[in-house]
């Protein structure tokens, strides 16, 4: 049996984090009542110290947050090609021996959300926003995706990083201005990574027939661009959506349980919200 007992996510600020609510909902639903899924203020500087202190043999793993997607790199044994692409860890686990691997869960969480909607392929897609989010989505529509992705950004070093991870991915990226984002949803599939409010103004101006928008926000919810889009018969799909698919992947791998219990992880996530 077992004695890697312990996860947590870490990150900071970290106190909104659903990571907790969706795991020990999981483990609740399977019976896994010897587990425990914790959370803890961790921020870059104290990144080092706490994974230092960890016992592997009590420890499966960890979920990571901002700002520590990044900064965790340097601390870990072996990373996976798909974190390393996207340059994001966002899943540590520890093996019996004290190794540490890295991986992103939030890339294949981003696919499998979008096929649980029935979107398998699009011929054009468009990202709104150029960070580490943007970065997974880009890396998630290199799977879905066979035509050109616009990515719509502020600045020209931002633009200059968004086409050279296409480039890496071997997808063809064109940046856009962001004044015009309101058009990024003409086309089949817009993926939205930006902070909250940001989108808002193009909400007033959204194409007559918007194609599946997927805002990865979940607080605030609806976000004023994604009710627009709604409201004039597009598919939309939240922030939970990718936090659950993204969980249950990290579930599976520190708990060794396939499939990961989604609808009892997804229904948490969903009380939560709506508890505020």
């Amino acid at each position: 049996m077992t004695t890697q007992l312990r996860a947590a996510v870490l990150g900071s600020p970290i106190a909104h984090s659903l990571s907790p609510v969706l795991h020990r909902a999981g483990y609740a639903a399977l019976g896994m009542a010897e587990r425990r899924y914790d959370r803890f203020e961790v921020d870059e500087a104290g990144l080092p110290e706490f994974i230092e202190r960890i016992d592997p043999a009590e420890w499966a793993g960890l979920s990571l947050t901002m700002p520590l997607k990044r900064a965790v790199i340097p601390l870990l044994d072996e990373v996976s090609p798909a974190a390393l692409a996207v340059d994001a860890v966002n899943t540590v686990v520890f093996g019996p021996d004290g190794r540490r691997s890295g991986d992103n869960t939030d890339v294949p969480g981003l696919v499998n959300a979008l096929r649980e909607r029935g979107v398998e392929q699009v011929d054009s897609a468009a990202v709104l926003g150029a960070g580490a989010t943007a970065s997974s989505a880009l890396a998630a529509l290199a799977e879905v995706c066979t035509g050109e992705v616009a990515v719509h950004v502020r600045s020209a070093e931002r633009a200059e990083q968004m086409r050279q991870l296409g480039d890496r991915l071997g997808l063809r990226v064109r940046t856009a201005a962001w004044e015009d984002g309101a058009g990024a949803l003409a086309h089949p599939l817009t993926i939205s990574t930006t902070p909250a409010g940001a989108t808002d103004p193009f909400a007033e101006a959204l194409p007559a027939e918007p194609g599946v928008l997927f805002d990865v926000l979940y607080h605030p919810w609806p976000t004023r661009l994604a009710a627009a889009c709604a409201e004039r018969g597009g598919t939309v799909l939240g922030g939970l959506d990718l936090l659950v698919h993204q969980a249950v992947l990290q579930f599976e791998v520190f708990t060794g349980v396939k499939p990961g219990p989604l609808a009892a992880m997804r229904a948490a996530g969903e009380a939560a919200l709506a508890a505020g």
